[in-house]
């Protein structure tokens, strides 16, 4: 090998060597990057050439720069996120509505319905105390505040994760849109053929938007030979080429609130349900949050029809000479269990009595409800016509669908053993109003004048059975809560709610075990080592002050020959 040959391969060797300190150097200087992968100096063999019978080597070459990056562990790791993001945030959403349930304070449901109750107990005890009337009404109303700010809490948490849900679509349209351009970006600068390197900072910032991407949609994504990615998530693309889908979002109202659904924009595919951070959202608000809702009203319900039907049965120290209900029919010509009344009616009947103001003496009337399907049954135009063919009663439908009630001048009115619940379905002396958690109150009537309360049976001041009755109604059964009793059914509620929470929260941690485990695997192959980068530093320094000191010796080879 001539000088020049051995000088041109010196020159190779010093530049490659520099590469290598640049490398090792940039690998250093982001060793704490999140998200940063490490690049590796490729060096192969330059080509060699014969000279007579010889063939003479001439050292090595830089052929790339490439990121360590195993693509089948970070599919795995996506996978991964998908799952723990949408478990984490249904453990989130479960403790949050632990909270906002506060069963351990003192302004939770089941603490307000037993201060209820022990007011009516105590009213037993004194059935002629007008402070333990007021008293009963007064914890009545708290309770039913309790139950409403429970239901207002709930809303206020399904709202603000409808919000979270815009947000986080939001998001992820950033991400596709950042994805996109960086494929450009990168097919470009590798077309370019700089030492057929990979565009390392591009690349590394395209992975960390994947991997952000992987969190709110489960996603995979293949590379084409181009250097860019095409993005899929479930059998839809998001990123194909040049075209790229996005994420929309439209408005519904569910349960009272306005909520949002996810779709892509070309495909109209439902990305709701898919997993990730986007389905613990969703999965949150409409099933855990939701479905808490629904058994909310559906206890309330059962709380204001169970009381109300005892309730509309009894007499308090004051009668009423005209009562309208407060509830509506939606048909008055159908029949009482098909007309649209919030709660149901049985075939029976009650009792209504026409009391003389000035001399106490009731005229006590039968009023059957037929239901049995055979013929035609009771509606509340039927129901109407039969209490106004009493005398000195008057009956009417207001034009909304509410059944009114007025006694002659000298009289009042009081109902006895309604065995139909129609009492409690029309709101005829009754002590709730509402329908749900959301719309349960006292009845105006009731907390204007406590007298109203039907502690009795019409056995005079001092008469306390209907409120022995009314003590106990949240133990009875209840056809609308599955025959189970109230208190039942709010301790299974409660239960329920701890034992998902729990479930779900040993779930969350077990992926996040399976994905930490993943990323350890993933920074063991593509993160940077301080050590192993020092040591390669330090030989392609060596390597450096070899080549340096060969080109000095040619320098001083060619010095001689000169001089000669």
């Amino acid at each position: 090998m001539g000088l020049t040959a051995a000088l041109a391969t010196a020159g190779r060797s010093l530049e490659l060597a520099t590469t290598g300190i640049q490398v090792a150097g940039h690998n250093i200087s982001n060793a704490n990057t999140p998200g940063y992968i490490r690049e590796e100096l490729l060096i192969a063999a330059n080509l060699p050439y014969p000279q007579g019978s010889l063939i003479f080597g001439t050292g090595a070459i830089a052929i790339g720069i490439r990121q360590q990056i195993d693509t089948f562990l970070e599919s795995r790791v996506h996978t991964a996120n998908a799952e723990f993001h949408s478990a984490d945030t249904l453990r989130t959403i479960y403790k949050q509505l632990e909270g906002a349930i506060g069963e351990l304070g003192t302004a939770d449901v089941s603490s307000g319905l037993n201060r209820f109750l022990g007011a009516i107990h105590d009213l037993i005890a004194e059935p002629e105390s007008d402070a333990l009337r007021q008293t009963v009404v007064a914890q009545a109303e708290q309770f039913a505040g309790d139950v409403t700010a429970l239901r207002q809490r709930v809303d206020d948490l399904r709202t603000g994760l409808s919000g979270q849900v815009q947000s986080t679509v939001a998001e992820a349209n950033r991400l596709i849109e950042q994805i996109s351009e960086l494929n450009k970006q990168i097919t470009r600068l590798e077309a370019a053929g700089l030492l057929a390197s990979d565009a390392g900072t591009l690349r590394t910032q395209r992975y960390t938007a994947l991997n952000r991407l992987s969190e709110i949609v489960p996603v995979k994504f293949v590379e084409n030979p181009d250097g860019s990615v095409n993005v899929f998530a479930g059998s839809d693309y998001l990123i194909l080429g040049e075209r790229a889908q996005r994420l929309v979002t439209s408005a519904e109202t569910d349960r009272g609130i306005v909520v949002h659904s996810v779709t892509l924009s070309e495909t109209g595919s439902d990305l709701s349900r898919q997993g990730g951070e986007l389905f613990g959202l969703i999965e949150g608000r409409d099933t855990v949050l939701g479905g808490f809702v629904d058994s909310l009203d559906a206890l309330a319900a059962g709380v204001i029809r169970e009381f109300n039907r005892i309730h509309s049965s009894g007499e308090g120290p004051k009668r009423q000479e005209s009562v309208t209900g407060t509830y509506r029919a939606l048909d008055s010509a159908a029949a009482l269990n098909e007309s649209g009344l919030p709660f149901a009616v049985e075939h029976g009947g009650f009792q209504i009595k026409l009391v003389n103001a000035s001399t106490g003496l009731a005229e006590t009337h039968a009023i059957s409800i037929d239901l049995d399907g055979i013929g035609t049954d009771t509606s509340l135009n039927d129901l109407r016509a039969a209490l106004d063919g009493i005398a000195n009663l008057t009956a009417s439908i207001t034009a909304d669908g509410r059944l009114s009630l007025s006694a002659a001048a000298g009289f009042e009115l009081a109902f006895a053993n309604d065995t139909s619940g129609v009492l409690a379905a029309v709101g005829i002396n009754t002590f709730f109003t509402g329908t749900n958690a959301g719309t349960i109150a006292v009845n105006p009537l009731v907390r204007q004048d406590h007298r109203l309360f039907a502690a009795g049976q019409g056995g005079g001041p001092a008469d306390n059975r209907n409120a022995v009755l009314l003590a106990q109604f949240t133990e009875n059964a209840t056809a609308a809560l599955g025959n189970v009793s109230i208190d039942s059914y709010y301790e299974s509620l409660i239960t329920r709610v701890a034992q998902e929470s729990a479930s779900q929260t040993a779930i969350a941690s077990g992926r996040q075990g399976f994905r930490d485990s993943l990323l350890y695997q993933r920074d063991q192959y593509s993160g940077v080592n301080l050590d192993e980068e020092a040591l390669k530093m330090l030989d392609f320094q060596r390597a450096y002050q070899a080549s340096a000191r060969m080109i000095s010796l040619i320098d001083e080879l060619y010095q001689t020959l000169l001089n000669i």
